[in-house]
């Protein structure tokens, strides 16, 4: 069963190198969006790479999740793992869904979404400070702009039996909430891909073997 993987937001298949998988997976590079793209387009375009002539099973971190999401009720892959992320709008925070409604994340110069590095640091809980400000550094802000916009407008409610979420319990930005199947990781912050990487992977390793 081939295994495709889509990185958090702004981020690459570096965060996949720390898990140890007993298959291989194949990251899915991201795509620029086009003007006013929504999510579900988006989602499709992304999905072209997959090969459905074979069992595959989707992993999504973070934004990477929704993503997922929208790719399963295309594709209908075997599993879709969802790690540091959510399956629905409704496991999201209330804020989020507020400055959706807002509209005003349109307003800002995408140049603006560049926090401070200490500040983002301590929102997604990295302790691989090295690898994360590396992320940061290749981020590319327009696309972080498109993807901050469709994070807090996303209007998914379908929720899938084929789901298992991975979330950390200390994970500010995307705590664990919702009905969907999930696997707690106790202290787990939002980039536990990489500082958590043992136990993710023994989670993802068992997930896999039983579809």
């Amino acid at each position: 069963m081939n295994v495709y993987a889509v990185s958090g937001l702004g981020a690459d298949k570096r965060v996949f190198e720390h898990l140890t998988l007993d298959v291989e997976i194949i990251p899915i590079d991201w795509l620029i969006p086009n003007r006013n793209e929504s999510i579900k387009s988006y989602s499709e375009r992304l999905s072209a790479v997959i090969d459905t002539s074979k069992e595959f099973a989707l992993i999504g971190v973070s934004f990477g999740g929704l993503i997922a999401t929208e790719i399963n009720q295309i594709l209908h892959p075997e599993k879709v793992i969802l790690i540091s992320s959510a399956q629905t709008k409704r496991e999201l925070r209330p804020i989020y869904k507020w400055v959706g409604k807002s509209r005003f994340l349109k307003l800002i110069p995408a140049s603006l979404f560049n926090p401070p590095r200490f500040l983002a640091k301590y929102i997604i809980g990295a302790k691989n400070a090295q690898l994360f400000y590396d992320i940061l550094d290749d981020t590319d802000l327009n696309f972080v702009k498109w993807a901050l916009q469709e994070f807090t407008t996303w209007q998914n409610l379908k929720e899938s039996v084929n789901v298992v979420k991975i979330n950390g319990t200390k994970d500010k930005l995307i705590p664990p909430k919702g009905i969907t199947k999930m696997k707690l990781i106790k202290g787990g912050e939002h980039f536990m891909i990489v500082d958590r990487a043992d136990e993710i992977s023994e989670i993802i390793n068992f997930e896999l073997k039983n579809p």
